[in-house]
């Protein structure tokens, strides 16, 4: 009940502060590409259960349907140049507060996954899936997409194990240099799983 409270707190104040950069990207988007600004994607949450996952769109509209599909690596020229600059900000995560107040998310917990990593999971990292998916985790200030995907569910999966206040803090603390300093955003050679947006 805490967690919840902190949670809508948290994404209602973050959602105000951060609304003049938000309209500014949404309508950055929508000027220099064509499609919706609001991106849906969907994502397996607690328990597994599916919901749309919101981002801010960061490559060319339709672009799950051209080239690597889901894949996506540093240079990927569907990323468009507005996009380039988000990814790069981790400001198209902003919309994930959207999900935080719905319940669908929480600030802190394993990143939501495609239902098509889920179908590959093993038993023990189902186990994945026991808490919400948050914006920010351990496996996200651990090196995040350019860790190979095996070793981010054993991340995740410790968070899990030894989730308190004290290792929430930690996250939270680690964060901004995360986000200030870009880094992880892509798999690289032997990081992320096979395809992911």
């Amino acid at each position: 009940m805490i967690r919840r409270t902190v949670d809508i707190a948290f994404a209602l104040a973050a959602l105000a502060l951060s609304s003049p950069v938000l309209l500014a990207a949404i309508l950055a988007i929508r000027l220099t590409s064509r499609g919706p600004a609001i991106y849906r994607q969907r994502r397996s949450g607690l328990e597994g259960a599916q919901f749309d996952m919101l981002k801010l769109r960061t490559m060319v509209d339709g672009a799950e349907h051209i080239g690597a599909g889901l894949a996506v690596n540093a240079n990927d020229s569907r990323i468009t140049r507005v996009g380039a600059l988000l990814r790069r900000t981790s400001l198209d995560e902003l919309p994930n507060l959207v999900n935080v107040l719905r319940g669908e998310m929480t600030l802190i917990g394993p990143r939501p996954t495609l239902p098509a990593q889920v179908a590959q999971y093993t038993p023990r990292q189902h186990g994945r899936l026991s808490v919400k998916p948050g914006i920010t985790g351990w496996a996200q200030v651990n090196g995040r997409a350019s860790l190979p995907w095996s070793e981010r569910i054993e991340l995740d999966l410790y968070y899990v194990e030894h989730r308190s206040l004290a290792l929430d803090l930690k996250i939270l603390l680690r964060t901004p240099a995360l986000v200030l300093g870009g880094g992880g955003l892509y798999k690289g050679g032997s990081g992320g799983w096979q395809g992911e947006l």
